[in-house]
């Protein structure tokens, strides 16, 4: 009997340990799973960009955005409504399933053509916000490395923090710290320290949504830590797999908006 009960242990923790094995995830597999979280076909919104001075004088510009998700290539694009200075200006962005980089172009109505970002200039601000055109593409998870600093709870959720290197040593950021809500896979907070390893921005995400069955972040906030300035980025009047045809998206589109 005794050693029916001995087996019968070693057989209970064994497979207490195969469960533990099965369940836990690598860093590399959080940032995967937070990248490609279920996401809606097609979506419109009105995105308000509020841009704040470190004295707090604030100006505010409106965008309609409008995203194609065919699930090898999700395809959006923005088009600045107000304030006029800004008007007509546009931006798409195409973000791959695979390897390839993204690819990025920008419409100045000033300039009369439509201008596409090179790799070299994706550290650039993007409009006058605290968000590089690289930030507002996505990073494929293969580009770093990936590890787990811990587990814990930020604004009442439990949390996995991620800590990503880049392995190009020449990328602009030297590290991001990333906050992912469990099972929800949202990035709730992002860390970037700069090439020399200081802090350099925060990013906050204030409030998230289920809309139709999918998690979106609608308000994150970005921080740049050294000159106080910040970008607050909100998204409203959501539609998810609603019609947004193919054809919305290229230069032409970009140059005369969608009539």
């Amino acid at each position: 009997m005794k050693i029916l009960k001995y087996i019968a242990v070693l057989f209970i923790a064994a497979v207490i340990t195969q469960t533990a094995m099965a369940n836990s995830l690598t860093g590399y597999q959080i940032i995967e799973k937070a990248v490609n979280r279920p996401a809606p076909k097609t979506q419109k919104a009105t995105l308000t960009m509020t841009l704040v001075s470190s004295s707090g004088s604030k100006r505010v510009r409106e965008i309609d955005q409008f995203t194609n998700d065919d699930s090898k290539v999700e395809k959006k694009i923005m088009f600045f409504q107000k304030p006029a200075d800004v008007r007509g200006t546009s931006f798409m962005n195409f973000s791959y399933s695979g390897d390839k980089a993204d690819d990025q172009w920008i419409y100045l109505p000033a300039l009369k053509k439509v201008k596409r970002i090179s790799s070299d200039s994706k550290g650039d601000y993007f409009m006058g916000s605290d968000f590089t055109y690289d930030d507002l593409g996505d990073r494929n998870p293969k580009d770093d490395n990936h590890e787990i600093l811990r587990e814990e709870t930020l604004n009442g959720e439990e949390c996995y923090v991620v800590s990503s290197t880049p392995k190009d040593k020449d990328y602009m950021y030297s590290k991001t710290i990333t906050w992912v809500i469990k099972n929800k896979w949202i990035g709730l907070k992002k860390i970037f320290y700069d090439e020399n390893g200081d802090l350099l921005k925060t990013l906050n995400v204030i409030d998230y949504k289920n809309i139709d069955g999918y998690w979106i972040q609608t308000i994150v906030k970005m921080i740049n830590e050294k000159t106080k300035h910040e970008t607050i980025m909100n998204l409203s009047n959501i539609k998810v797999n609603d019609s947004v045809p193919n054809s919305y998206f290229s230069e032409r589109i970009m140059k005369r908006g969608i009539k």
